[in-house]
């Protein structure tokens, strides 16, 4: 057993008082297969039935944990099967599966979650009546649901690209915007495309559960840039080794607390411990933003020459430090860069340090993809799509998780800002390059796999 010492106590005391450091996210994944049935009302009470029997205690046993380690746990979500699978033989309608959406949001206040991830489909290399239905039901099932969160994976490296959902993908963000225009689009925050998603990936909106997990799931995601930041700041001037070695150490005991919550909420509720998350997650607030930790390495503002290389380092750094903390170590693991959720990424994006372009190149070496983005309300629906194209293809050929979830903000242009409110934050509207792509995302089909994908 290890020894814990007076002065690591100290300093992880430290970082939760003037750090930020937190348990970002304790998500109960819950597998649905077994609520499977033929009719959708029934389907709808399987449903509920399972999500609040197990996840009844998930919201005061996390709160309980906190107060008794001292370590703030931010948010407690659910997960579940991706609702194309369940819904398959139930749904016959679009409405069929908003009836659904509704049934998760109604279970997700019941149990007292923040979010709850899973009115997904998984369409990477073709796409199922129930798929099709589940897409086209998104813009309602958005703006009828507060804490429903929808993900979309069109591609991976071992089948390619599907285009077709590709451009699907690009027209229902854009009605999804248009039918929350009232609320600066705010139905595509809880909107991501995917490729290459993880199945125990813990944080929103893209948590689904794996259809390859158990009957249910902890998965947990820890959460420091303030305690990074911190460490950084520390070892101005000195070389890259010591730079590294600073982060990796620092990731390290960060993980170590993520850990124990994960390990003690498991034995609490009776739900084996799945994942750890190394993900460093900015939120809004002062002092928590990974833009910070980049400006800390000496980059006068995030998005100048150096800015990939920098956020290369901490990726990298974040996941050795990591998986020495903890045997098992997943979900997506590295470094966000919302814009909207990270005060000073938004920032540097409104006064034109930060472009949409530079993002999308940070993209090849950090966790995700191109995340909260504001763009203007007028971008073409095929405009989205070849962003999404893009961002997939980045992933495919690199063999990582990436994603899409911008917001066209309907009525606002350059210039303009977006509120979200709370965890996500507000925005600078971000220009769009106005080439058309029209031709190119029509085609229609699948974009094959790279030559690499064939392994087995």
């Amino acid at each position: 057993m290890a020894i814990i010492t007076l002065n690591e106590v100290r300093e992880t005391n430290n970082m939760i008082q003037h750090e930020n450091l937190d348990v970002r996210t304790i998500t109960m994944g819950i597998n649905l297969m077994d609520c499977m049935t033929d009719d959708v009302d029934r389907l709808c009470d399987n449903i509920y039935s399972k999500i609040t029997r197990l996840a009844k205690d998930l919201v005061s046993v996390g709160n309980e944990i906190g107060l008794e380690f001292g370590v703030p746990i931010v948010n407690k979500r659910v997960s579940v099967t991706p609702i194309a699978i369940v819904g398959s033989s139930a749904c016959k309608t679009k409405e069929d599966f908003v009836k659904i959406a509704k049934t998760l949001d109604r279970a997700a206040k019941t149990v007292g979650v923040n979010f709850i991830g899973g009115y997904s489909a998984l369409v990477m290399k073709g796409i199922t009546a129930a798929d099709r239905l589940l897409i086209e039901s998104i813009p309602l099932a958005l703006s009828q649901t507060d804490y429903v969160c929808s993900s979309i994976s069109v591609g991976s490296s071992k089948v390619g690209i599907n285009m077709d959902a590709v451009r699907m993908m690009g027209d229902i963000v854009k009605k999804t915007a248009e039918i929350t225009k009232d609320q600066d689009s705010i139905g595509c925050a809880k909107l991501v495309v995917f490729c290459n998603p993880a199945d125990d990936n813990p944080f929103m909106a893209g948590a689904f559960h794996g259809v390859i997990e158990g009957d249910a799931v902890l998965n947990v995601g820890v959460s420091g840039p303030g305690v990074v930041k911190t460490a950084v700041e520390k070892v101005r001037g000195e070389n890259f080794e010591v730079l590294c070695e600073t982060i990796k150490k620092t990731a390290f005991k960060v993980t170590r607390i993520g850990q124990l919550v994960g390990k003690e909420a498991s034995r609490r509720l009776g739900i084996p411990f799945g994942i750890l998350d190394l993900s460093l997650a900015p939120t809004p607030a002062i002092g928590d933003s990974i833009a910070d930790i980049l400006q800390g390495m000496g980059l006068e503002r995030v998005g100048a020459p150096g800015t990939t290389a920098a956020l290369a380092i901490l990726n990298d750094q974040v996941k050795k430090g990591g998986v020495m903390a903890s045997s098992y170590v997943g979900g997506l693991s590295g470094a966000f860069i919302p814009v909207s959720e990270d005060a000073s990424m938004a920032e540097a994006a409104e006064m034109g340090a930060l472009t949409l372009e530079k993002l999308e190149a940070m993209t090849c070496v950090c966790s995700v993809g191109l995340d909260m983005i504001a763009i203007p309300g007028d971008t073409k629906a095929s405009t989205i799509a070849g962003i999404i194209a893009d961002e997939m293809a980045i992933g495919m050929i690199n063999q990582k998780t990436t994603a899409v979830r911008v917001i066209p903000v309907i009525g606002k242009g350059v210039g303009d800002h977006a509120e979200f409110g709370g965890l996500l934050g507000d925005a600078p509207i971000m220009p769009v390059n106005t080439y058309a792509c029209d031709e190119f995302v029509d085609r229609g089909g699948r974009i094959p796999a790279p030559i690499h994908s064939f392994k087995n």
